[in-house]
């Protein structure tokens, strides 16, 4: 699966997805919660011989509520799931912003 790919399943889950954040502006605000903002973290290339062999990229999904809503951790991880893509949760109350933050760790093979 390719990101432009990943992006497209995102948007399918029906809330706003950007890759990193969502610029705000006067014209266009950012989109209250949900949400989902997903990006590139690092490189787990497949190597040998002084050589990349199978590019492996390694990508946070992360959702924001207002509130703890297991029905959208649900609904993102049943479509990880649907396509194939073992990932790791983590969660945290961001107090100041007043939101949940679930942040799903996945691997992209030759993303």
């Amino acid at each position: 699966m390719r990101q432009a790919e990943l992006f497209t399943a995102l948007k399918s889950l029906g809330m706003p997805v950007a890759y990193g954040e969502f610029v705000s502006t006067p014209e266009h605000p950012a989109p209250p919660p949900p949400f989902i903002t997903y990006q590139f973290a690092n490189s787990s290339d497949i190597m040998a011989d002084n050589y990349n062999y199978v590019d492996v990229g390694n990508f946070q999904i992360e959702l924001y509520t207002n509130k703890k809503d297991l029905t959208k951790e649900k609904l993102v991880q049943d479509k990880l799931k649907e396509l194939r893509l073992p990932y790791s949760k983590s969660g945290i109350w961001i107090e100041e912003e007043k939101m949940y933050q679930i942040i799903y760790e996945i691997q992209l093979i030759g993303g």
